[in-house]
């Protein structure tokens, strides 16, 4: 399990971005957190991360406490962040090195063929097109197996119809091994159509405002009413999260999701 417990960021200039943000996310949850801009979503994910640890509290993962990057904690960023020198191939396979050859070659293959990528194994990262870049990376950060993978935004600079391609890629990857993945997003449709629990967040500093399980089976309809109705109650938290007279006290609705059914 992953253990967040009253993580409070505070930056050497005085900006207080994040303030006693608790959270429990179980073995193979998707967890996706959401907020208005400036709400800490990025500093929350570098915190959990161990790239930027929070000024207090602590992050937890199966009892170990994360103060610095971990082997067990992958990421993905806005860019694909693909290392210019290496092929398709090589790039997905630069975290398998403690690994036999033969089984190196194995797992960069299958992956590959998950993210419909086989026939670019020896193409260059320049060759790549955006969308098929983010597909490289989020194979690469899959492969080694982590027990939790951290996304910051990995689909916000690609066009809607390959946003929706690399989230259904995403998916089928997850369900192979099934980590832990926490998705930082301004999408409300990714928030809905990928993940069990939605983190809304509220703004300077940035703090949990709300907590919204998306009860529904995958693959997910986005045109069914029961999806709509799900995305209109994060929206309507969204809303009541930048309203300065709706105070910090809301109740959390990490029950009660079948209002809706």
């Amino acid at each position: 399990m992953l253990v967040l417990d009253g993580l409070d960021k505070t930056y050497p200039n005085g900006v207080h971005a994040l303030e006693r943000f608790s959270a429990r996310i179980n073995l193979g949850e998707i967890a996706a957190v959401i907020g208005g801009s400036g709400c800490g979503k990025s500093t929350l994910l570098r915190a959990v991360s161990g790239l930027d640890p929070a000024t207090s509290g602590s992050v937890t993962l199966g009892g170990t406490t994360i103060k610095a990057p971990h082997a067990k904690i992958g990421i993905i960023f806005q860019e694909p962040r693909l290392l210019p020198w290496l092929s398709v191939a090589d790039n997905i396979g630069f975290g398998l090195g403690d690994l036999p050859a033969s089984v190196r070659r194995e797992r960069v293959a299958h992956a590959l063929a998950k993210v419909g990528l086989a026939d670019k194994a020896h193409a260059w990262p320049r060759e790549l097109s955006g969308g098929q870049a983010q597909r490289v990376a989020i194979a690469r950060a899959l492969v080694p197996q982590p027990e939790v993978l951290l996304l910051d935004e990995p689909f916000s600079a690609l066009d809607a119809f390959t946003r929706r391609d690399l989230q259904d890629h995403l998916l089928d990857l997850w369900a192979e091994t099934r980590p832990t993945l926490v998705l930082v997003t301004h999408d409300v449709d990714e928030a809905v159509v990928l993940s069990d629990r939605v983190f809304v967040m509220r703004p300077r500093p940035g703090r949990l405002f709300d907590e919204i399980r998306i009860n529904l089976g995958r693959p997910r309809d986005r045109n069914s009413p029961h999806f709509d109705n799900f995305k209109r109650r994060v929206l309507t938290a969204l809303d009541r999260s930048l309203d300065r007279s709706v105070p910090d006290t809301e109740a959390k609705s990490s029950a009660g999701e079948a209002m809706w059914w």
